[in-house]
């Protein structure tokens, strides 16, 4: 009984931390053109991805989106799933139980927030890019908001873009996750090609982070 007890209270206390963290990040005030980093749970895929990537602060992200507010409304440009979308906050929020981070862009940038906003808007419905695969009219989650800031800044990089890797970590094997992934769609493993990532636009420059969780 002692120690049905003790993995009872465990879960409770799990469950309130979760909820008192997730209470503190809704409640965080969101403004137009944050960015927000994330770390979802998405099986071997967001596995193998945090494996090769780094964020902020050593943290693991696979995910990220743009806040806007309308109508004194916080939603968040995705690309997730099949399509781009604009997703509650608190949808948003409640992917992960791990640490959320937001950023803002430096004072000097933040004239670029309202075109990133409208190219985002008009994006919406376009496919998720299952390819991963810079430039070929679809998109994942960090190649939205990178050419969302790539269209504000006059079609001059914002962001920056780095060869993709589906190697595991110091071995010339990839991931068995990615070689199924890409038999799938039907391709060769883009190895090598330009993309960009969560973990690796959270360390740029022009922005600050913050954790809201």
């Amino acid at each position: 009984m002692s120690v049905i007890k003790n993995i009872f209270q465990k879960i409770i206390f799990l469950l309130a931390l979760l909820l008192t963290q997730l209470f503190t990040a809704q409640n965080h005030s969101f403004k137009n053109g944050d960015l927000l980093f994330i770390n979802i749970n998405c099986g071997p895929m967001c596995d193998a991805i945090n494996a090769v990537t780094q964020g902020y602060n050593n943290e693991k992200f696979n995910h990220m989106g743009l806040v806007v507010v309308q109508n004194g409304e916080t939603f968040v440009y995705e690309a997730i799933g099949k399509a781009v979308v604009k997703t509650p906050i608190k949808t948003f929020l409640a992917y992960s139980k791990d640490p959320i981070y937001v950023g803002e862009l430096l004072p000097e940038y933040q004239k670029l927030i309202p075109n990133a906003l409208t190219f985002s808007e008009n994006q919406l419905g376009i496919p998720y890019d299952s390819d991963f695969i810079y430039n070929n009219g679809k998109y994942y989650c960090s190649e939205l908001i990178y050419d969302a800031f790539l269209t504000a800044n006059n079609n001059q990089p914002f962001f920056q873009l780095f060869p993709m890797t589906y190697k595991e970590p110091n071995s010339a094997d990839y991931f068995p996750i990615w070689v199924t992934h890409f038999k799938k769609q039907g391709i060769e493993i883009p190895e090598e090609q330009p993309g960009c990532n969560p973990g690796g636009m959270s360390l740029d420059n022009k922005i600050t982070l913050k954790r809201i969780n």
